[in-house]
């Protein structure tokens, strides 16, 4: 089921998230319906707070981003309870979008490599080093259910810049080609 992502304003974005819980039959049906969400908004990541889920649970699958520029190396994971261990010391910047700021992109200065634990969806353990796009999708997502948006990692004068935009998203006032859950009044 192809379910509303939130918008910027809504204070679940903002907040840190909540151990997953589940048991194996409710984990599986949402973590099917946010795969089907993000594909329909053509997302490469989804993390559970942006479809209104206080959880500690964001997927992934940067296969498509891999295939548009023409490179390999995608991966499709669901990381349940992750923990970030190890940030490298190099960085590096990209222009990041994301599903609940339509229509805002901003360059984002992030490190190149991370090192990882998460459970998957059986439950089983991993932890693995990333870097490149999976590295910054990854880092993206373990942002949302840190309560952390990638707006609050841009400089104070691009974030002003931005400010009659961001505070339309708040209000409400925005449209995009998937279903959105707005704090319209």
């Amino acid at each position: 089921m192809i379910l509303p992502i939130v918008v910027y304003g809504d204070a679940i974005l903002q907040k840190e998230a909540d151990d997953v819980e589940l048991n194996k039959s409710e984990l599986q049906l949402l973590v099917d319906n946010m795969f089907e969400t993000m594909y329909n908004a053509k997302g490469v990541g989804l993390a559970a707070p942006q479809i209104g889920k206080s959880l500690r649970l964001f997927i992934v699958d940067s296969g498509k981003w891999d295939e548009e520029k023409g490179e390999s190396g995608g991966f499709k994971e669901v990381f349940i309870n992750p923990e970030i261990i190890e940030f490298s010391e190099d960085v590096s910047k990209f222009e990041e979008g994301c599903l609940s700021i339509p229509h805002i992109r901003e360059t984002v200065i992030r490190p190149n490599k991370i090192l990882i634990n998460w459970l998957d969806i059986d439950g089983t353990e991993h932890e693995q080093w990333f870097d490149g796009i999976n590295s910054r999708i990854i880092q993206h997502e373990y942002d949302h259910i840190e309560g952390v948006l990638f707006t609050d990692r841009i400089s104070a004068l691009k974030k002003t810049l931005l400010k009659s935009k961001l505070s339309a998203l708040s209000k409400g006032l925005v449209t995009a080609d998937y279903p959105l859950k707005t704090n319209k009044k």
